[in-house]
Formats: C-alpha cells, structure tokens, sequence
C-alpha cells in the first residue's frame, strides 16, 4: 500500500498548482499537461484505494491537530470513496479537455496579447483549476467539521477567481455573486458546526450521532439544511444557478455542476447518517422542495435559447432528483440518490462540455442560430445525445440504474406515506419527461434540419474540436455506461456504510 495516500491523493494537485505558478513562463504551454498528469496520478491512487475498501477495509489516516477540536484526519470508506474517485475523475477528463479551451478562451477575452502575457493567463487557469480536485476530494475525505467547511471555502475562492478571469458576461459581478452565495452557505454550515461544538465538545463528524433524540438536532439540521439548500439550487435558493452556471467558462462546468451536488454527499455524511430519526421531520418537505424544483427547473429550461443557458439551468431540475431521493429516507433512496448524484455529474459533464465545444467551434451561442451542424460535427452531435441519453435517464447509462434504484426506494416510503407521499413519487417520476423534452429538443435544433446560412458563410471553421476535447467526454459516458450496466461494485460500496445506519 502506498505510504499516506490519502493525504497525497489531497496533497498532489497542491504541489502541481505551485510548480506551474513558480514555472509559469518556461512550462507555460505545458501547464494543462502537468495539471492532467498530476490528475491521472491522483485518480489511480484513489483505484487503489478503492479495491481496498470494496474488500472491506476502511482506509484511516491521522494527522496533526490543528487547533482544539480541529484534526485533519481522513478516512476512505464505502461513501467517501466512490464520490471522490467520481469527482477527481471529472477533474481529471475536464483538465484534458482545457488545454485546448483555455487558449481558444484567451484569444476571446483579451485578443491578441504577447507571449509572456499568454502565458500568464494560460497557466493561471491551470494552477487555480487544481484547486477543484484539493476541494472536492478534502470534503469527501475529511473527518472533521471544520476541515470540511475549510475545503468547502477553498472551492467556492476556486471558483471566484476563475469565473473573475475566464469567465463570460459580467464576468467580474457574476464572480462576486457566486463568491457571495457560495460565503452565505457555508456560514450557516459553520453555524451548525459550532452548535455542535457547543452541546458536545467535538468537531468530530464520528461524534454528531451522540445528538441523536436532543432538541438541539432539529435546529442543528435546520442550519445545515438552509445552507447546503443553496448550494443544491433547491427552489427559491436557486436564483443564483442560471447566472453562475451560464456565465463561467464551459471547461469547468461539470464541476459546477460537481460544486453543487456536493451538498448531497454533506447531507447524507453530516446528517442522515448520524441523525436519521431527527432528519425524519424534515423528509416529506425536502421531497415537495425538490418536486417544485424539478418541475419549475426543467419549464425554465424549457424556454431558453442560449445552449449555455440551457445546460445551466437544467442543472436546477437535475440535482433535485437526488434531494427527493434522501428526503424518501429508506436505505434504497439514500444509495440511490447518492448513485444519481455521481450519475448525473458524469452526465451533466458530457452535455455542458458539448454546450461548450458549439460555442468554440460557432462562435454563437444562441440555438436558433443553429442547426444541421451533424454533418458538420459528427462526434460533437455523438457527445450531445450521449449527454442527453444520460441526463433523461435512458439505459445503458448509469442514471438510468440509479433512478431504477432511487425511485424504488421513494414509493416504498410513499405507500408507507399515502396518499400524500404516493403522490409525490409518481410527480417525482413524471417529471423525467420533461428532462426527455428539453434535451432532445436541443439536440433536433442544434444538430438536425438544414445548416443555418449563417453558419455556412461564418469566418469559423465548423468540424469537430480537437481530440483533446472530444475523448476526455466520450471516456466518461463509457464509465457511466460501464455503471449503468454493472452497478454492484458501487452499490455494494454504498450499502457498506449507508445499509448500517
């Protein structure tokens, strides 16, 4: 076993992000490479982790105590494990994806700049861009409240700067908008965590189950709930989702996508597990929340023509799939929704990616403008209707296994729950057509009919992306596939920790 893995799975893309800094003007143009290598790395140490943990080990690593009450302890477990080997995948395929984005993205915003200007901003997108993976996979492994919050504001400070830098429209206000919601939330974490603190003594998330059946949990779980409710855009938390999510550069839209249902691996960790009795009165409206929010998501997508918009804001419908999953609280709606969550992130990671490659390749982001752009862009057309397949939950993709499972465990608390809980299930399940709609209806007008004039006689040049680009997405719908066909290596994963409690 390799020695401190854990602690180098967090501490790698770290030391990646400061050598591209320190190198920025000799490994300027080889900064995507570094940052994708330093990925890959990262990814196979946490394969390796895995097959330990499917075979029943839980992987432990202590470390220095930070301050009273705060350790930096990480653990690999049957939960932690496949979400953040998911996450750092994603990371991964979207930093191979960027190398090309990046210097497309540059020439767009500050034109025709010299050659140590390039590579200023070049490899500022790379070194900040790590810090993507150190957060995801810190939330993910950490064991300690506070650790957690930290890693949490590494991300959303992440996200600041390079929406600031590479973003679109406004890209600056946009920025501190998102900087703004992303502190708001998790000070109501932080909030909660120091409630805990101040009942039991620890930060420690092993230790919160001793609040089990104390009065303070109901407004322990509230706090928690109200922050982590804006990161899932749950209605009417979601209003800063169509603005953030359109308006970044497309390379990193999956983790966006990423950076938001994250709050639904916290719920479960943080919540669920430990105080599952108490979190029991909060279900049934967290079920409604995510049945408006799906509905509401999915007609507000419904009326978009921007394909950055489009994809932005079915992000919105998509996550509340998996809310209403841990909101059912049977042990086969908790591993479904966590299933759907990574299920979907690999979706939204193809579609989004696919959104983007339209706008480099076109230079238009309005779909109107579009269309027979299939002849044109064959494999791109592949990606968008792989993207749509998943995010509608068609088989053989992953989303279609998780919401199989998701959905079983929802109507055996909704015939438990009659009529009202019943009802709310078959909604819950109706609501798939709409995503079926909005997907496919883009890809009719993007792809389908004739090319538009426009189009046709444009100063771009319409192929298909770099190889850079396209195999990174088609390498993630094969692991959807893959899960989507044999899902028991991750449910198994799953029921060690989530069947328990």
């Amino acid at each position: 076993m390799v020695p401190n893995i854990l602690l180098q799975i967090i501490l790698a893309p770290v030391i990646a992000s400061i050598f591209i800094f320190l190198t920025r003007f000799k490994m300027g143009r080889k900064a995507g490479w570094i940052a994708a290598g330093s990925l890959l790395y990262t990814t196979v140490l946490l394969c390796i982790v895995g097959l330990r943990v499917y075979q029943g080990t839980r992987i432990y690593e202590e470390y220095l105590l930070i301050a009273p009450g705060i350790r930096l302890d990480l653990l690999a477990d049957g939960l932690s494990l496949p979400v953040a080997l998911i996450m750092n995948m994603l990371c991964m395929v979207l930093a191979f994806y960027s190398i090309h984005y990046v210097d497309h993205r540059i020439e767009v915003l500050y034109g025709e700049v010299d050659e140590r200007t390039w590579l200023s901003y070049y490899s500022r997108f790379f070194y900040l861009f790590l810090y993507f993976p150190v957060g995801f996979v810190g939330v993910a492994l950490v064991t300690n409240l506070l650790a957690m919050y930290f890693f949490l504001e590494v991300l959303t400070i992440a996200l600041f700067f390079i929406m600031a830098y590479f973003g679109y429209i406004e890209r600056v206000r946009v920025a501190l908008m998102c900087l703004v919601w992303g502190i708001t939330s998790a000070l109501f974490f932080l909030a909660g965590s120091l409630l805990i603190y101040g009942e039991i003594g620890s930060f420690e998330i092993s230790e919160i189950h001793t609040l089990a059946g104390n009065p303070l949990a109901f407004w322990i779980i509230l706090l928690f709930l109200l922050g982590l409710a804006s990161k899932l855009a749950i209605f009417p938390f979601h209003v800063w989702m169509p603005w953030v999510h359109a308006e970044h550069p497309t390379c990193i839209a999956g983790l966006l996508a990423v950076y938001a249902n994250l709050a639904a691996y916290i719920i479960v960790r943080v919540l669920i597990l430990p105080l599952r009795s108490d979190f029991g009165v909060f279900g049934m409206p967290l079920m409604v929340m995510a049945l408006i929010t799906m509905v509401y998501g999915s007609l507000l997508t419904m009326a978009q023509t921007d394909v950055k918009r489009i994809a932005a804001c079915s992000t919105i419908s998509q996550i509340s799939y998996s809310v209403l999953g841990l909101g059912a609280l049977t042990t086969v709606s908790i591993e479904g929704g966590m299933f759907f969550f990574l299920s979907h992130i690999m979706g939204k990671t193809i579609f989004f990616s696919t959104a983007g490659i339209l706008v480099y390749v076109t230079g238009v982001r309005d779909i109107r403008q579009m269309g027979g752009l299939a002849r044109k862009m064959p494999i791109t057309a592949i990606l968008w209707t792989l993207g749509a397949m998943s995010l509608s939950g068609f088989p053989p993709f992953s989303s279609f296994t998780a919401e199989w499972i998701m959905f079983t465990g929802i109507f055996e608390r909704g015939i438990y729950t009659m009529p009202f809980g019943l009802i709310v299930a078959i909604l819950g399940v109706s609501a798939i057509l709409l995503t079926v709609g909005y997907t496919f209806w883009a890809v009719k007008r993007a792809f389908f009919g004739p090319l538009n004039p426009n189009l046709a006689n444009s100063n771009h040049e319409i192929k298909d992306p770099p190889l850079t680009m396209s195999i990174p997405l088609l390498f993630t719908a094969c692991v959807s596939i893959i899960l989507g066909v044999y899902p028991k290596p991750i449910m198994n994963l799953f029921h060690l920790v989530i069947g328990g409690c």
